[in-house]
């Protein structure tokens, strides 16, 4: 396993959460202002999404890179436990 926490993909990565971040604020008004229901759940709906392709990434990314999966048992272990979110 390496030791660092940054990765090339992670300011991709923090955009995609700022994007995501930017529409939660849009479903907070919507539901401040009375927005229909469907509206919001469609929008709540997109950004879920965008987090859990955010989520996956991350992990991808990390199983990529940081882990030797063929190395050290630790690496195995924490490999299955990151697994466990995807």
């Amino acid at each position: 396993m390496t030791d660092s926490s940054v990765h090339a993909s992670h300011p991709a990565l923090v955009a995609r959460l700022k994007r995501a971040d930017g529409h939660l604020r849009a479903v907070i008004e919507m539901i401040e202002a009375g927005k229909p229901c469907l509206e919001i759940a469609q929008q709540m709906q997109a950004v879920e999404k965008a987090i859990t392709n955010a989520k996956r990434a991350l992990i991808h990314d990390h199983m990529d890179h940081c882990l030797d999966v063929e190395g050290s048992e630790t690496d195995r272990a924490e490999l299955r436990t990151i697994a466990r979110y995807l």
